[in-house]
């Protein structure tokens, strides 16, 4: 399982280097999904992450007050996009490259044997797991190309490896939407249904505990909603307002807007 993790992040990583490679000076400055964050932010963001699990040192920066910027992670993740301000965008890319390189040689000659155990530097010490590490490297990775791609009107790589990765991740938190940020009834069940790239047709329902589970897709789900899978992922990631996306919805209409709107699952 750590493999393939290992596996589909390669690609992944080979595919949005590709990407960066191909831009064109005017589309680094172009902004993106992500408040405050430009097309070169998003590769800086890319190559501080890979270059921090790669045992690069890093440059110790000032983080301003931005309104983006809340917490301690999100300080950390400014940190890296601040230190490259001044960089050329070629050196961006040859640090994600060159860090990815040598991550995966790392990876190849020792892998992890034990998902559990904690992952390396930051991510031990934000509690995640070899496996969670694994899990969340393709995902951002992937998302974060979509981002460019959305940023250069360059859409692409929904059919890729990565794609169904984060496809399955995202779907997975169908019922602690629906159990415990929308906080519905018991028995009140969703059918998430996708269509394009990456179809799935899952269900979750609330058990009489008011956790929510997934389940067979019932007869008659208390809701539906139906999106397309560029619109599935837009949507979890929260790069986007539900307001702003076209969504197919039967049943009760009430539940499909609070679900809808609580879909943004990802950091």
């Amino acid at each position: 399982m750590l493999g393939h993790l290992v596996d589909v992040w390669e690609r992944a990583t080979a595919d949005v280097v590709a990407l960066l490679r191909s831009l064109g000076p005017d589309d680094w400055d172009r902004p993106t999904d992500l408040p405050g964050w430009d097309v070169r932010a998003v590769a800086s963001h890319l190559a501080h992450l890979e270059s921090e699990l790669a045992g690069n040192p890093q440059q110790q920066v000032e983080v301003p007050e931005a309104a983006h910027v809340r917490g301690l992670m999100g300080q950390f993740t400014e940190a890296g996009v601040v230190a490259r301000a001044g960089w050329t965008t070629d050196a961006v890319v040859d640090e994600l490259e060159s860090s990815v390189a040598t991550r995966l040689a790392g990876l190849r000659a020792d892998p992890p044997t034990d998902a559990s155990a904690p992952g390396p530097g930051f991510a031990g010490l934000i509690g995640w797991s070899w496996r969670t590490l694994l899990s969340n490297r393709p995902l951002d990775v992937w998302v974060h190309e979509q981002d460019v791609r959305r940023a250069v009107g360059r859409p692409g790589g929904l059919d890729s490896p990565a794609a169904a990765h984060v496809v399955d991740v995202l779907a997975r938190a169908l019922p602690f939407v629906l159990g415990k940020k929308v906080g519905a009834e018991p028995g009140r069940s969703v059918r998430l249904v996708v269509t394009g790239e990456q179809p799935l047709d899952v269900a979750a329902v609330v058990g009489p505990d008011g956790r929510g589970v997934r389940c067979d897709v019932p007869e008659a789900p208390t809701a539906t909603l139906e999106m397309d899978t560029e619109t599935f992922v837009v949507r979890s990631s929260g790069r986007r307002d539900a307001a702003d996306l076209t969504v197919a919805v039967s049943g009760d209409p009430d539940l499909a807007r609070r679900v809808l709107d609580a879909l943004a699952t990802t950091p």
